[in-house]
């Protein structure tokens, strides 16, 4: 039996169908998904004792009115832990968005861009690409650095950058899911707006707000499951004087800012469910906590793949490996190994770890969600696997 098994708490008699809900909850797996990902067990059990009746309101938050009362008071909190677990300063706007970061990818522009027509794009993987090729919709998005030529698996050095001081912002991505390529620091742009998308780092550690115009992230790596995002947004640019006239009421930082989630109906039950993973957040020591938890994890998974002398290989460059997400080959990318790794890794309920269909090879996300003891799990079966099939 698993450590990390759903049990639920509710006694036989609150539920008709106490024990065929258990029986669901058994059987978990280590999900080593890029996202929408595992989370918390602790997360998941409070959820379901309040599925279908929170707080003996006698509804769920999936069928109660997004200006009740209840879902208010829901809303008001997340946006408190949000403050208190991230240190938003007070003047920054609190974003609670529909949608991912996709989204973002044309509101940055549609919002920033005011009465200039160029922005920088930091692009280190595939997300920062389609964030810049989104930019080129509505203005110039300029490349200040693009690591493709090395296929994504670096970080350049700032004196390598060509930074435009006129620039309307400069834009990063923070950690590529794909190619697992992470920042460890805050760029340096001098006065230019920063703007970051940290989606996939976003909760793992504690990050300089105030250095950043605006900061967003989808929250299904991290923080929740899929359908929202959240951002912290700089004053200069929460009053709709740089937003374009064409840019969408559903996507105006303005609208969302002056009305909280609440201009139209939100994702409401994502929302509630973000709620939840923040007040276990700071149950558990807050971003200091999963910062020395994703340290360890990561740490012992790239002592696996550097210690296996060749067999396992991870491209990234040492100083841009990501935390988040660990890309690896096996054998130099022989594809008949690497379907026979994952063939097996399913039976020690290891699942979820092949790598992203336009690079190939394997990945491990070791997100909040995943318990240290499922990479002990992971990093043993990766010894055994190379001993019985090492040349």
């Amino acid at each position: 039996m698993l450590a990390f098994q759903v049990r639920t708490r509710l006694p036989a008699s609150a539920v008709p169908c106490a024990l065929p809900l258990f029986a669901m909850a058994e059987g978990r797996v280590y999900n080593f998904s890029a996202g929408p990902s595992v989370m918390p067990l602790e997360v998941l059990e409070e959820v379901q004792r309040e599925m279908v009746n929170y707080k003996g309101c006698g509804m769920s938050v999936m069928e109660m009115s997004h200006r009740s009362k209840e879902f208010m008071a829901i809303a008001a909190e997340a946006e408190k832990n949000l403050r208190d677990i991230f240190g938003v300063p007070g003047d920054y706007t609190v974003l609670m968005m529909q949608g991912g970061a996709t989204l973002q990818f044309s509101s940055i522009p549609l919002n920033m861009l005011g009465t200039k027509t160029k922005a920088d794009y930091l692009v280190t993987g595939q997300w920062g690409e389609k964030a810049h090729k989104e930019c080129n919709k509505y203005g110039t998005g300029q490349l200040a650095c693009n690591t493709k030529p090395t296929k994504f698996t670096t970080i350049p050095q700032k004196s390598e950058w060509k930074l435009d001081l006129d620039a309307a912002y400069v834009h990063y991505c923070a950690n590529e899911t794909v190619n697992g390529v992470e920042f460890s620091y805050t760029p340096d742009v001098g006065e230019v707006p920063l703007v970051a998308d940290m989606s996939s780092n976003f909760c793992s550690k504690p990050i300089e707000v105030s250095k950043h115009a605006f900061i967003y992230a989808g929250i299904q790596k991290n923080l929740g499951p899929a359908g929202m995002s959240v951002g912290f947004l700089r004053p200069d640019f929460a009053d709709g004087s740089k937003e374009l006239k064409i840019c969408p009421t559903y996507c105006s930082f303005k609208t969302t800012g002056d009305n909280g989630p609440m201009y139209n109906t939100p994702a409401c039950f994502t929302m509630y469910v973000m709620g939840e993973y923040l007040k276990y957040t700071k149950k558990v020591g807050g971003l200091a906590y999963w910062a020395e938890m994703s340290d360890k994890k990561s740490s012992l998974l790239y002592g696996a793949i550097d210690g296996s002398s060749g067999f396992y290989n991870c491209p990234v460059e040492k100083s841009a490996r990501s935390r988040m997400n660990v890309p690896f080959t096996i054998n130099g990318g022989d594809e008949a190994l690497e379907k026979k790794f994952l063939d097996e890794a399913k039976k020690h309920k290891l699942f979820t770890l092949a790598g992203h269909r336009s690079v190939g090879g394997c990945r491990a996300s070791l997100y909040n969600g995943m318990p240290l003891e499922g990479v002990e799990k992971l990093t043993d079966f990766m010894k055994s696997f190379m001993d019985e099939n090492r040349k």
